[in-house]
């Protein structure tokens, strides 16, 4: 009989028995170490090594108590985003920080637009969620309330009964197309996914009707209105539009915008990893940022600064903390969260 076959058929009680001890007693030692004694400490961990006894069931315990003191974070990327996108690292990062101050650990649930997304939601062994903005018709909304579990939403969309944690992404964007837009009379955007389907595409005068990420709408909005106000038609914007937040992704949207005749003099990206790309593109075209072209990012993430980006800041890592403190039922002040335009070197004015 292998090791595995002994610990599933030990129980406690048969602990207990060869410790010469209670039940009680063998069940503190795991869960209330404290009120027991070393020598009975000692004679049940004997007793549980000699039986192949690997410790309490952690679900069971899990029911007894009503909590798994897990929060899980549910993320419509693939998973390696969660560690490789500076952005979602920062926000992950601020749940951890809160999640370790109760004791609690965190579960990232990742959602694909499967079938099998809902029933995801509904199996996870966890207290509470938080979903990173995802797309107003995304059916994992209505599996997270189903589960009856304290629920936060980051970004977007506003759901009624539901927490929300934001920055106010239409006049962030517009203050900083602003800035990219001075002076110029052609101007573009690298844009994040439009909806679920991710599709890529370059067209002018992108239909907001048609978005449904509304964090992706709202800064599409921003931009809209910063273009109107130079004088530069909404139906003349020409919309990049990339499948993932991702710099070479960027860097060839931004080729094809820069191959056309009218090649825009300004381009605004919604991140900094999409700046970044873009940056590349245009010096690969033989020309200068901001002479030639001028680009701004967002998040002003470490590569921002090392890259001379106007950006948008806002702390990400604050609002996954605020997000996780909601969740353990810290009312919020206020749903939108701080932001500022940082100013460097990659836009004229």
């Amino acid at each position: 009989m292998t090791t595995s076959e002994r610990s599933r058929r030990v129980t406690l009680a048969q602990v207990a028995e060869l410790a010469g001890v209670s039940i009680m007693t063998a069940s503190y030692t795991y869960n209330r170490p404290g009120r027991v004694s070393e020598r009975a400490r000692s004679q049940v961990l004997a007793a549980a090594t000699q039986l192949g006894y690997g410790g309490p069931d952690p679900s069971a315990q899990a029911l007894r108590r009503g909590s798994t003191r897990t929060l899980g974070v549910v993320l419509g990327e693939h998973l390696p985003y969660a560690f490789d996108d500076p952005a979602a690292v920062s926000f992950l990062a601020g749940i951890a920080d809160v999640c370790t101050g109760h004791g609690y650990g965190m579960t990232i649930v990742p959602i694909s637009g499967s079938a099998e997304d809902a029933q995801r939601i509904t199996s996870a062994a966890v207290d509470g969620f938080i979903l990173w903005t995802t797309a107003d018709d995304d059916p994992v909304l209505a599996a997270v309330q189903a589960t009856r579990r304290p629920v936060v939403i980051h970004g977007g969309p506003a759901v009624a009964q539901l927490d929300l944690v934001s920055i106010d992404n239409r006049e962030a964007a517009r203050a900083i197309g602003a800035i990219a837009f001075a002076g110029a009379r052609r101007v573009a955007v690298v844009s994040q996914p439009l909806d679920r389907s991710r599709v890529s595409s370059v067209a002018a005068g992108c239909d907001l009707a048609d978005v449904r990420f509304p964090v992706t709408r709202d800064r599409l909005a921003g931009y809209r209105a910063a273009a109107e106000a130079v004088g530069i038609a909404w139906c003349d914007v020409v919309v990049g539009v990339c499948s993932r937040n991702d710099a070479a992704e960027a860097e060839r949207t931004a080729v094809t915008l820069l191959a056309a005749a009218d090649r825009p003099e300004a381009i605004v990206a919604m991140s900094d990893q999409q700046a970044v790309g873009v940056v590349r593109a245009v010096r690969a075209a033989g020309l200068t940022v901001p002479e030639d072209v001028a680009v701004t990012g967002w998040d002003d993430t470490a590569i921002a600064a090392r890259s001379g980006l106007t950006t948008v800041a806002q702390s990400l890592r604050e609002q996954g903390a605020a997000c996780a403190r909601t969740v353990f039922g810290q009312a919020l002040d206020s749903c939108t969260t701080s932001w500022s335009i940082v100013r460097r070197s990659s836009t004229r004015s």
